[in-house]
C-alpha cells in the first residue's frame, strides 16, 4: 500500500520580522535543501530567507495551493500574528519536521 503524500504550505524569513517568502510544496526536506542551495527560488537565496518559521501540512495539493495564494494575499501583520502565535521567537523550524 502506498503511504499518503502530504502537501505543505511554508513560511521562511530571513531573520525576527524580517522578509518573509511563502511557499508549497509535496517534500518539505528536499524544498528547503533546494532553497538553502540557492536552486530554490532567486528570491529567497538573493534575500537569504532560509529560516522555517511557519508550516502547514494538507492532505491535497488543492488545499495546500488554496491556501498559500490566501496567505500571499494577507497584510504583513497578519502573517506576522500567525507565525508568532506557535513561534514566537522566530526560531527555525527545520529540526521539527
Amino acid at each position: 500500500m502506498k503511504a499518503a503524500v502530504s502537501y505543505y504550505v511554508y513560511i521562511l524569513a530571513s531573520r525576527h520580522h524580517g522578509t518573509l517568502y511563502i511557499g508549497v510544496t509535496n517534500d518539505i526536506h528536499t524544498r528547503l535543501e533546494l532553497h538553502r542551495s540557492g536552486r530554490g527560488s532567486k528570491f529567497v537565496y538573493e534575500y537569504q530567507v532560509f529560516r522555517l518559521v511557519h508550516v502547514e501540512e494538507f492532505a491535497t495539493p488543492q488545499e495546500a495551493i488554496a491556501r498559500e495564494k490566501q496567505l500571499k494575499f494577507w497584510k504583513r501583520d497578519w502573517k506576522i500574528k500567525l507565525i508568532e502565535a506557535e513561534n514566537p521567537d522566530w526560531s527555525d523550524r527545520s529540526d521539527l519536521i
